[in-house]
């Protein structure tokens, strides 16, 4: 960690000491990527901006990622400047390129900041980058209007503040309250202190619940098969297309295999029901109700 600190003082120094660039140097050299590829001259327009990447990315290491990895994200927000910046169009790359660089260092730290997926869109975006100022700012003014706020006034206040749903301040309060933590984590310093997991509820059946249910499946489909036995053999094979099978058949393709009109087909399927649910009444209507 020393060594990159000592690292990042000599990269920073070396940017500093840079040449400036005046706006006829710095249309030529543009010129010169864009329309031949000259890598000298890609090379010289951004070691001579380094400097205003290197500012950029300082502003950001509130968030907690090291500096040498924001100059990183700056170099290559600075290079895609480069790339797409038009010399014709008779503005300044110093202006064009600050644009990119924020947005790469931004995205950087939100890529990071959480294994949980933060600022979807670009309102959450600014939100995430503008919440605890505008915070202050709210504060501030209702502490100058002799106002007392709670945490929902408070947070309705930002959300109207930024222009974004109260949701979104609510999910983002929550987003940087804290980094993330390991489940296996204790949850106290003690020895035996039990871990965040534990506290996780098992959306499995219970053990007793589960042998419970294999129960009643195993007597649900004895049932079953029992009331079928007191069809006839075409009644049970239309039973079984039309009501036992993940894809049911339907009466037409039944009839045309049985040489029968559809509404025949009808007829004999609900025959067979009447006497399968005659059949299973003496086991109850909720088995009735479970079974047809």
């Amino acid at each position: 960690m020393a060594l990159d600190h000592i690292n990042d003082q000599r990269f920073s120094r070396q940017a500093m000491q840079a040449e400036y660039l005046d706006a006829e140097t710095e249309h030529d050299l543009a010129l010169a990527w864009r329309d031949q590829r000259d890598e000298v001259a890609l090379h010289r327009l951004i070691t001579a901006y380094m400097r205003l990447a290197i500012s950029m990315a300082a502003k950001f290491k509130r968030y907690g990622a090291p500096m040498n990895d924001l100059i990183q994200e700056a170099s290559l927000g600075l290079m895609k400047a480069a790339d797409k910046f038009d010399p014709d169009r008779g503005v300044r790359f110093s202006t064009y390129a600050m644009w990119w660089v924020k947005a790469s260092i931004q995205d950087y730290v939100m890529r990071n900041w959480s294994m949980v997926r933060t600022g979807s869109t670009s309102a959450q975006k600014s939100l995430f980058f503008n919440m605890r100022r505008v915070q202050a700012q709210v504060e501030r003014d209702a502490f100058a209007c002799g106002e007392e706020l709670d945490g929902h006034q408070l947070r309705h206040r930002i959300a109207s503040e930024v222009g974004v749903p109260l949701r979104d301040v609510e999910m983002m309060s929550g987003r940087l309250a804290g980094s993330d933590f390991s489940l296996n984590a204790t949850q106290s310093a003690a020895d035996e202190g039990r871990e965040w997991i534990d506290t996780l509820a098992d959306e499995n059946s219970q053990g007793s619940d589960q042998v419970e249910s294999d129960h009643d499946t195993r007597a649900l489909r004895r049932w079953l098969l029992q009331a079928m036995e007191v069809l006839s053999e075409r009644e049970n094979f239309i039973i079984r297309e039309r009501k036992l099978h993940d894809s049911p058949r339907t009466l037409e393709s039944l009839g045309r295999e049985l040489h029968l009109s559809k509404e025949r087909i009808r007829q004999l399927e609900a025959a067979a029901l009447g006497k399968m649910r005659k059949h299973l009444e003496r086991h109850g209507e909720e088995v009735l109700a479970l079974l047809l």
